[in-house]
């Protein structure tokens, strides 16, 4: 496997969330705090950036090449393709905003908040369908982060970050989850699972907050591989590229005293193996 290189030269805040785009061959990724959407070209090197005007916390492909779902501070908003505004799901809650979010199988769009404040139990994790309806899975998490499911959908696996645990859930054939578990814990000392992303293995890999590296862990837990990165503070991971091998990590500035050069980039770590298409949103 090669070693991790810039691919996108950035001084992000707190980049989060790269997500291919199959239909527009370009990866999107958030810069949370500088209230961003980035695009990333990797066959042109083109770039661009849509201003939110609040602080974003994932964006995701609609389907169909509509635009793009965005997780912003009060609910969810939808982008059109020409980059008209509208709100699918309005709900300010002072201090808290949306953070990490993920596509489930049916294209149902899985979206956290967290407080500012980062307050024990003042975050959700809740699941919004196409037409703006939700329901809250999760009502007493911390910092909500990862999300993503198994290569057949009978697995869905979650980050809360400060309990260091990647969960697993089982998951029912109307996509509800039950029975939560840990998976895998990240020792003191190495840092704090952030976001995530699965492979066609069915393997999980994890960016490691103040870790300064991306683990894989196989689907029964066993800490599989470590990625090291240049930068101490990765956030979430993706696979991309037209053949989905490319591993890209988004990486942040904030919470360090001194930042190394290189972060808030986004990193590639080409051929690291072989990725999961995610859904696009439905609506």
């Amino acid at each position: 496997m090669s070693r991790p290189e810039v691919a996108v030269a950035a001084a992000a805040l707190l980049g989060e969330g790269p997500t291919w785009d199959p239909e527009a061959h370009r990866l999107v990724w958030v810069d949370i705090l500088s209230s961003r959407v980035h695009t990333y070209e990797p066959a042109t090197g083109a770039r661009s950036a849509l201003e939110t005007g609040q602080h974003v916390g994932a964006a995701k492909p609609r389907a169909g090449g509509r635009g793009l779902v965005v997780n912003l501070r009060d609910g969810i908003g939808l982008y059109d393709s020409a980059g008209a505004f509208r709100w699918l799901h309005h709900d300010p809650v002072a201090g808290r905003r949306g953070n990490d979010a993920a596509v489930a199988p049916d294209g149902a769009l899985w979206a956290g908040t967290m407080r500012y404040d980062e307050a024990p139990g003042g975050g959700t994790l809740s699941r919004f369908a196409a037409d703006g309806s939700s329901a809250t899975v999760l009502a007493d998490v911390t910092v909500s982060n990862g999300t993503g499911w198994s290569p057949d959908g009978r697995a869905m696996y979650y980050v809360d970050t400060p309990t260091r645990r990647i969960d697993v859930f089982d998951v029912a054939d109307d996509l509800s989850v039950s029975r939560r578990r840990p998976l895998a814990v990240v020792e003191a000392g190495a840092g704090f699972p952030d976001g995530l992303c699965v492979d066609a293995d069915g393997c999980v890999w994890v960016a490691l907050w103040s870790g300064g590296a991306v683990r894989r862990y196989t689907p029964d837990g066993r800490l599989d591989r470590t990625v090291p990165l240049p930068v101490s503070h990765p956030t979430a991971c993706a696979f991309a590229g037209p053949a989905l091998s490319d591993l890209y990590v988004t990486t942040a500035r904030v919470d360090q005293e001194r930042p190394l050069p290189e972060a808030g980039s986004v990193f590639v770590v080409p051929d690291a193996g072989a990725g999961l298409a995610e859904p696009a949103f439905a609506g």
